[in-house]
């Protein structure tokens, strides 16, 4: 099955920013591009409908011109990208939370219709990232451009989750020609500390970042032998604020949707969380795919 790169577009600003984001992707990973507007019931959520009375509701023929020009748009951009349109009938969440079961990637824009500067992720774009059944790529408005320079930048902390977002920061670094950067962030000294313990845990310290990220370096050059790859311990209050401002270098950052002790019901964690928020570029976030069936 070909899986393909899913975007979800209402005719905003920033839903078009993510269809060129999507368009790119789909070049790069030699997939269709699938454009999908999910429409709501005129009666909206909540409203307890009986289908043999009101039917489905029909799609609209002002947002079938809309898709289709903008798939005009991007084959006109990008030559040879294959393109298809649809229109759903249901909420554009829950619509793309549904496709990326089938999708390689879904791509979403930070902000929908409506959207504003203090609202850094919309409720469409929040409940993708929380919820999809594949990776999910999160980019930012139209006023921001498109970085493409910079590496591709990745948090180590040992856990799975972790582990399957730095294997998808290296096949895009690979695709996109670019180094990737792993980060592991450790807390700073604690003041007051008694010197000689402080010296020990802080040698303890340098030696498991040393060994995390040379294990996961190691792990990445037998899969991609040429891709260069940097190892970069930091020292923060938190892997957030390190990892959100060392985004402001790279050109797409790329988080597990969980870390170290994570569980199912928390579809997103801190870390995570902060970085789709407030991170400098485009965010991808790692979930794993749902077996094709």
């Amino acid at each position: 099955m070909s899986r393909p790169v899913v975007v979800g577009v209402d005719g905003s600003s920033t839903s078009l920013t993510a269809a060129e984001h999507a368009a790119r992707a789909a070049v790069q990973r030699s997939r269709p591009l699938h454009l999908v507007h999910g429409y709501l019931h005129p009666l909206g959520y909540g409203v307890p409908l009986n289908p043999y009375d009101l039917g489905v509701p029909a799609p609209t023929a002002e947002a079938q011109k809309m898709l289709e020009q903008v798939a005009a748009d991007l084959t006109n951009r990008h030559p040879g990208l294959r393109v298809t349109v649809r229109q759903v009938a249901g909420g554009p969440g829950a619509t793309l939370v549904e496709e990326s079961r089938r999708a390689d990637l879904v791509v979403v824009g930070s902000r929908g219709v409506g959207g504003f500067a203090g609202l850094l992720l919309g409720s469409v774009s929040n409940q993708v990232a929380q919820h999809g059944h594949c990776p999910v790529l999160v980019v930012r408005p139209a006023e921001q451009p498109i970085p493409v320079d910079g590496p591709v930048l990745v948090g180590v902390d040992g856990s799975e989750p972790a582990a399957l977002a730095v294997r998808l920061a290296a096949d895009e670094a690979a695709r996109r020609d670019a180094d990737l950067v792993l980060v592991h962030v450790r807390p700073p000294e604690q003041a007051g500390a008694v010197p000689d313990k402080a010296a020990e845990s802080a040698a303890a310290g340098q030696a498991e970042s040393a060994e995390l990220l040379a294990g996961a370096a190691a792990r990445i050059r037998a899969d991609h032998p040429v891709l260069p790859v940097r190892e970069r311990p930091v020292r923060a209050a938190s892997p957030e604020q390190a990892l959100v401002e060392a985004s402001g270098e790279a050109a797409l950052v790329v988080v597990g949707s969980r870390g170290r002790g994570g569980f199912a019901g928390l579809l997103l964690g801190s870390v995570s969380q902060a970085l789709v928020q407030h991170a400098h570029c485009p965010v991808l976030v790692a979930h794993p795919y749902e077996p094709a069936g």
